[in-house]
């Protein structure tokens, strides 16, 4: 048992200060995808609860090395192999510098509890713990089976192997939905007491600035909102298939609105232009958190077609801007939504099943505001982060508590 562990010995009755060490390889500005805001959120959160909060993280291109940002102290760290352009093995070298990183930071630091997301800094987090004594907490956002449906190829099977041998070492998993905790004692054969189901939390949106502003093409149109990470688990060839039936069937009413980088951006912009779609869809690319609002403001209704979602943050955030939301009948956003009270369900992969849930809420607009208002008075109640760092913090209280009971247990075992 560290100082650190012996000064907080016997404290359990008022609220713990907990000095964190949090890893993840994205944080803001730097942000690939929804990580990078639910650390964020996380982070805050905690520190705003009296919690010392160490995020350590990847740098990019002049952000600081150093910096406390909304009382969180963030540490980034360039990649020993920095322009590796193979991207495990610029993974690799973050873990080295992540590793070496944090050795320098216990000199002056004593943590009590690591808090690594996803494979992405599981080395460094398994190799830190041994090194200093503490428990690891472990989130995983996603799997590598999940976004796949399986295992094919020699990369997946080394991503496979990594998520493996984290969850393995952790102390403690928190996952963000009943869905991915049923994922997990599927795949890995993970303990159901060694799970904690916490979900995404969200801020409330503010919308500063008018759609006119952002896409003028859009001013006085009536237009449906999609948004996230263009690649195949995001369904979005489900929306370009609703699209080609809206144009089959002159609904002229039925425009998408899609937004987002990725991978498949180029190859589903050329797929609506080899199809004629442009009168019904059109991909935009990326957008700023400001757009992004706007967007979601002024629109009709929001799809979210995901083929595979641990959570989906998405559908909380059009759902606090008050708009009805159609979602898949899959993952983590089914227990978000419930059908025709707080917003709308499809069969995932089905653009007939979208179909039909735009022209119920097109047909009946009474009936689309109110499940729109009842989606945010739910979110607004359920996924504050407050609430959902005070259950993170919970969390780590109890992994710390088990150590130390595991560590008595030990001590006072008798000799054989």
């Amino acid at each position: 048992m560290n100082k650190r562990q012996k000064d907080l010995e016997g404290k359990r009755q008022a609220p713990w200060e907990l000095k964190i060490l949090i890893l993840s390889w994205e944080f803001p500005p730097n942000i690939v995808g929804g990580l990078s805001r639910h650390v964020a959120g996380l982070s805050t959160h905690l520190a705003e609860q009296g919690h010392e909060v160490h995020v350590l993280t990847a740098g990019k291109n002049n952000l600081l090395p150093q910096e406390m940002m909304n009382g969180v102290n963030v540490h980034r760290v360039r990649p020993i192999n920095e322009n590796d352009d193979h991207f495990l093995s610029w993974i690799a070298g973050l873990n080295l510098a992540m590793a070496f990183k944090a050795e320098q930071l216990v000199e002056e630091l004593d943590f009590d509890i690591i808090h690594a997301h996803d494979w992405l800094v599981g080395a460094a987090a398994i190799s830190l713990k041994e090194i200093l004594g503490i428990p690891l907490l472990t989130t995983i956002h996603a799997t590598e089976h999940g976004r796949n449906t399986g295992i094919y190829t020699e990369i997946q099977q080394f991503i496979h192997e990594k998520e493996q041998q984290l969850i393995l070492e952790s102390d403690q998993i928190i996952v963000c939905s009943e869905y991915m905790k049923d994922e997990l004692k599927e795949v890995f054969t993970v303990q159901v007491e060694r799970m904690a189901v916490i979900p995404n939390g969200i801020e409330p949106l503010s919308v500063n600035r008018q759609i006119a502003e952002i896409m003028p093409e859009l001013k006085d149109k009536k237009y449906i909102f999609s948004i996230g990470r263009i690649v195949e688990e995001k369904g979005f060839e489900t929306i370009i298939e609703a699209a080609a039936i809206a144009k089959e069937k002159k609904k002229q009413d039925v425009f998408f609105v899609i937004a987002g980088k990725g991978p498949m951006l180029k190859e589903y912009q050329k797929q609506v232009s080899d199809r004629g779609l442009e009168g019904h869809m059109t991909f935009i690319g990326y957008v700023t958190d400001e757009q992004r609002n706007a967007l979601i403001q002024d629109c009709e209704l929001a799809v979210i077609p995901s083929l595979y979602e641990p959570f989906g943050i998405v559908v909380l955030e059009t759902m606090i801007l008050g708009k009805p939301t159609v979602v898949s009948n899959t993952g983590g956003m089914k227990g978000i939504i419930k059908h025709l009270q707080t917003g709308m369900l499809m069969v995932p992969g089905n653009p007939h099943s979208l179909m039909e849930q735009i022209e119920f809420l097109f047909n009946q607009p009474e009936k689309a505001l109110e499940i729109g208002n009842r989606g945010r008075q739910i979110v607004q109640s359920l996924y504050g982060w407050k609430r959902i760092a005070a259950e993170t913090s919970r969390v780590m209280e109890d992994t710390l508590l088990s150590q130390r009971v595991n560590e008595k247990n030990q001590n006072t075992a008798p000799n054989k």
